[in-house]
């Protein structure tokens, strides 16, 4: 691995085993293992180096936002980990988060899907995905909305190259993080309607949960929670 200073390592270390107490913490407070949860390190913006502390601090799984921002870092650090893809995925870039992603988390229209179909098909790879839902309805969210969602889920259903996975979302933001429970929660209920209605999909993943909520995403299911600024501190902005 390449050199990473030791203060850098320390710091994000000590952030890291903060969160996985917090983890810990809500999973057990709602009768769940902290090993059915998935961490992902979100590093938009964020250095190398500090994503190396990160892979040495034991973290594996790591979300990115942008194709190029990702292309060029997957590349130098070149180290056996997870990339999933987080931001909103235009279609003319699916052929490149098709290569670049172990699990692409955005998926949120039928013309996206069909795309990333076709990308997978032409490289032979069973491409892993999460469909993004706007529970909130936010004009300013992507995703696709809870009366779209079982179109969505039939055209998954029929595809051999996408390995549907569950359900992402990203609620509104609240400096108090129970008034983000019920987006936390509709999801969840979701998830389980989808699930009686589409028997032969796999909905074991569900992904919501950001820095400032991801303890009260656990308590309502949350199988993955993307943090940044928890690991990473605030970004840099670009």
């Amino acid at each position: 691995m390449n050199e990473v200073r030791d203060e850098v390592f320390e710091n994000i270390s000590k952030r890291v085993e903060r969160i996985r107490e917090k983890i810990r913490y809500a999973s057990e407070k709602s009768g769940r293992s902290p090993e059915e949860i998935t961490l992902v390190a979100v590093t938009k913006t964020v250095e190398v180096e500090r994503i190396l502390a990160a892979i040495k601090a034991g973290l594996r799984v790591f979300g990115e936002n942008y194709i190029q921002e990702a292309r060029k870092k997957i590349e130098e650090i070149n180290e056996p980990v997870e990339w999933h893809f987080i931001g909103h995925l235009q279609r003319n870039k699916a052929r490149y988060a098709v290569r670049l992603f172990d699990m692409i988390e955005t998926v949120d229209s039928v013309r996206l899907a069909g795309e990333i179909q076709k990308r997978a098909e032409l490289v032979n790879k069973v491409q892993p995905v999460l469909v993004q839902v706007n529970v909130s309805g936010e004009q300013s969210k992507s995703g696709i909305s809870p009366d779209e969602l079982p179109e969505l889920l039939k055209f998954l259903s029929k595809s051999t190259s996408l390995a549907f996975r569950g359900l992402m979302t990203m609620p509104p933001y609240f400096h108090d993080p129970e008034k983000a429970r019920p987006y936390f929660s509709e999801l969840r209920h979701l998830r389980d309607r989808m699930a009686d209605k589409f028997p032969s999909l796999s909905f074991s993943e569900l992904s919501m949960g950001m820095s400032g909520d991801f303890a009260v995403a656990i308590e309502e299911g949350a199988t993955i929670v993307r943090i940044g600024t928890a690991i990473f501190g605030e970004r840099n902005r670009q």
